[in-house]
């Protein structure tokens, strides 16, 4: 019989399903078992009388052992897991686990010793569930939109953007570097006439930092079209995907997040609010008395860059929100500069 995940199991069906014990209720005369694979949990009932065979293997699990169970699963409103349980006609035992080295409170540098019995949690799972979810749909949008993915060197010559660091590697008789973002690769596939291109692909930054606003290697999804009359174009594009993926993780995953995480997933209004940094810093010593040194205010200090979710939600009910008209020194060189020498671009803060 062909395995069925947990998630696809309906009443009135012969199924095999496979996963971990998560919970075992093992009584006298009969048992009650959790079993979780990647999709879900499910009940399986097990009468101990006149099923010597099966009771006899449900006397042998532990927690996060591993088993293969068929049986029927039959619809009981009792129970609390989707209204269904699984009355089995055989457990096999693929692996008995030994007692768990960790739980969810254990210290972080436990947690990092053991991480593949740290990720097995709901709360960890669906972490890597909703980054699927999000790079499925950002790219499921850009597909859509005629954008080609394309898979960029991430050993490079030279280093791709000013105002980082770079990690720097011996490549057989020469220098090499990481590559820190696609930047020049996309911009000759520009050239190339393929127009409009995306990348998910891994980052390296050797920034010498202790915050969480940094990393020195981290996935970057990043994308170049091309024929755009100015910058806020790529706003418009960027708010249509993003408003496009939360409603996708929204759907599939809304309700997880929020009993998980006690977030709720907000989809965006379009279009998104839009600030420049000089109406920002006015802003935040009107209504919160923050100011910073004249020095300071081509680019947003940290303080700021946190304050603006309070204000954005304030002025505008939104979440997310446009930063333009950055300081000339505070933009990378490619950024085009209009005549006042103002760059053309923005950052996006969300939350």
């Amino acid at each position: 019989m062909k395995r069925t995940f947990i998630a696809d199991v309906k009443p009135g069906e012969q199924v095999k399903i496979a996963g971990f014990v998560e919970n075992c209720r093992n009584k006298k005369a009969r048992a009650f078992l959790v079993i979780r694979d990647m999709t879900g949990k499910v009940q399986v009932y097990v009468e101990k009388e006149g099923n010597d065979a099966l009771a006899a293997v449900v006397d042998q699990l532990t927690i996060d052992s591993v088993v293969t169970i068929e049986g029927e699963c039959i619809a009981n409103e009792y129970v609390k897991m989707g209204g269904m349980e699984i009355i089995p006609t055989s457990i096999r035992i693929e692996s008995i686990a030994d007692a768990l080295p960790i739980k969810e409170d254990s210290a972080i540098d436990s947690r990092l010793d053991y991480r593949w019995v740290d990720l097995r949690t709901e709360r960890n799972t669906l972490i890597f569930h909703v980054q699927s979810e999000i790079t499925a749909a950002m790219r499921d949008y850009l597909l859509k939109n005629k954008f080609t993915e394309l898979h960029f060197p991430k050993i490079i010559g030279a280093a791709s953007e000013s105002g980082s660091e770079v990690f720097k590697l011996n490549y057989f008789d020469r220098d090499a570097y990481l590559a820190q973002s696609p930047q020049f690769y996309k911009q000759m596939a520009m050239a190339a006439g393929l127009e409009r291109v995306f990348e998910c692909a891994p980052c390296f930054r050797a920034e010498k930092s202790h915050t969480n606003k940094h990393a020195t290697e981290f996935t970057s999804f990043d994308l170049e079209f091309s024929y755009v009359e100015s910058f806020h174009d790529v706003m418009a594009l960027e708010e249509e995907m993003l408003t496009y993926v939360l409603g996708r993780v929204k759907e599939k995953y809304g309700e997880d997040i929020e009993r998980i995480f006690g977030i709720e997933v907000v989809v965006p209004t379009n279009p998104f609010p839009v600030l420049s940094v000089a109406e920002i810093y006015k802003l935040l010593e009107e209504r919160y008395g923050y100011t910073c040194p004249e020095s300071e205010k081509g680019d947003l200090t940290t303080d700021a860059e946190r304050m603006t979710h309070r204000l954005v939600k304030e002025l505008y009910g939104h979440e997310f929100l446009f930063v333009t008209d950055f300081a000339q020194d505070k933009r990378p060189f490619y950024h085009m500069r209009d005549e006042q020498g103002v760059p053309q671009g923005y950052d996006l803060i969300w939350r």
